[in-house]
């Protein structure tokens, strides 16, 4: 299982191509930011089969190149939890009104919650709702491959925001403590924004949340 990370845009987002390494062709794409031409190119260089594209929460910068994304694959579902499923076609939920460049985006086409699961290939990735940054802030889990994709919710060394409308800090630390500090330390945690790192690591060193 290859995890593939493009950073795009002005907010230096993190997207993700998956598929597996293996041999198969499938793959999923996790958050679509500006200008995600990059992404469609790996994708046909390596004659890959997108079957998701699986948003980790809908603000602006995680979700502006959905439509260019679904213009190439016309066919590819849109994956995200359903407590944001409104806001891709809100420009003041996704945040991208304030900013003063107003983006609405296709979808979703299903909607996710706890404990459902994304496949690709022969891995399975299984959904956290890790809320507290955004109301559905979501995380996939690929337990036999020790990964985490966590969007927004913890960095290296930071965690997300929780200064934005349907923010809630005291609901970030829970989903933080309760959800991704229960995985395995050896986890490695691809966040939305800067470097990976590992549970053991945030749980050891974070100075927003540290392990109880």
């Amino acid at each position: 299982m290859a995890v593939r990370v493009f950073t795009l845009g002005p907010f230096q987002t993190n997207c993700m191509l998956i598929h597996d390494d293996a041999g198969g062709s499938e793959c999923i794409i996790v958050d679509a930011s500006f200008g995600p031409s990059p992404i469609v190119a790996e994708i046909r260089a390596r004659s890959l089969r997108p079957v998701a594209l699986v948003l980790t929460h809908a603000h602006v910068d995680h979700i502006a190149g959905v439509a260019e994304v679904r213009s190439a694959f016309p066919e590819l579902p849109v994956l995200m939890h359903r407590a944001e499923a409104s806001w891709l076609n809100d420009p003041v939920l996704n945040l991208s009104e304030s900013m003063g460049m107003p983006v609405t985006a296709p979808g979703p086409d299903r909607l996710l919650d706890e404990g459902d699961v994304v496949r690709v290939g022969s891995t399975s990735w299984r959904v956290l709702h890790t809320p507290g940054h955004s109301p559905g802030g979501l995380t996939l889990v690929c337990d036999e491959a020790g990964v985490a994709i966590v969007g927004d919710t913890l960095f290296a060394g930071s965690i997300g925001r929780t200064d934005f409308p349907g923010s809630d800090h005291a609901t970030l630390e829970q989903s933080i403590r309760e959800k991704l500090y229960t995985l395995p330390g050896g986890t490695k945690v691809y966040p939305g924004h800067g470097p990976p790192t590992t549970i053991a690591r945030e749980m050891m060193s974070n100075p927003y949340v540290r392990a109880r």
